[in-house]
């Protein structure tokens, strides 16, 4: 049986139809996730560490006791305030309750030459900290692999690091999560005015009614050339009639 052009041209767009459609609800789903995550962030839990973290309560406002680590920093490159070249200084806090963890303390100017690194002061005795729980970003210009971080010692300019290298570095498991330091707390430096580092959901909107559209256009183009082709049809099984009439 030979398929029709008007039902071969619907096998080929009804797949399209349905991904595209797919997508476009992918989009949304992903729009209220970043919108719930967004709320979150603006009306943080106040939660100690430990249940924080036990929770997976990402952008939670938490309070800890513990100490400093004095003997390292990675000074995370690239980091831009106020049009002036930076980094953001994170120093491995260890708390009373709990395993070791980053905490993003701000930023700091980068003289021009890099060999010459900021002086990162830090408290030497116990301290209280407080700022909101994260992720750490392991991202960042990526070329090449990461900085071996074997044998810390003093300060480390990085582009990025990873969080499995640096737990062999430091030669023991350190919590998945980072704190990002309030901007009241006296141990900190400059521009630690954090946002959340998601795509906003206008912009997941924004994709999702392009394929919508894209969904939209599918039958759009079915509807027009199969009523283009019966035209044609049509017009030629009109043309050999009247052939055929004139011959008799």
């Amino acid at each position: 049986m030979q398929l029709r052009p008007f039902t071969v041209l619907g096998l080929v767009l009804l797949p399209l139809f349905l991904l595209f459609t797919r997508l476009g609800l992918w989009q949304l789903q992903r729009m209220h996730e970043k919108q719930d995550l967004l709320d979150r962030f603006a009306h943080p839990a106040e939660l100690d560490l430990p249940q924080a973290i036990a929770d997976g309560s990402l952008f939670a406002h938490v309070r800890v006791s513990g100490r400093y680590n004095l003997s390292w920093h990675l000074l995370l490159d690239n980091k831009i305030l106020d049009g002036r070249v930076g980094v953001h200084a994170i120093t491995l806090f260890q708390p009373d309750d709990g395993p070791p963890i980053l905490v993003n303390r701000g930023w700091l100017p980068l003289p021009l030459d890099r060999n010459s690194l900021p002086e990162i002061p830090t408290p030497s005795g116990q301290v209280n900290i407080s700022g909101t729980l994260t992720r750490p970003i392991e991202g960042g210009v990526r070329l090449g692999g990461p900085e071996i971080l074997e044998n810390l010692a003093g300060s480390r300019l990085i582009t990025y690091f990873d969080m499995s290298e640096l737990n062999a570095a430091v030669g023991k498991k350190l919590s998945p999560w980072l704190i990002q330091l309030d901007a009241s707390d006296s141990t900190g430096f400059d521009g630690r005015d954090w946002k959340p580092t998601v795509m906003l959901p206008a912009q997941h909107g924004a994709y999702a009614v392009q394929w919508f559209a894209l969904a939209l256009f599918m039958p759009i183009i079915w509807l027009t050339l199969g009523w283009r082709w019966r035209y044609l049809s049509k017009t030629a099984s009109d043309s050999v009639s009247a052939a055929e009439n004139q011959g008799e």
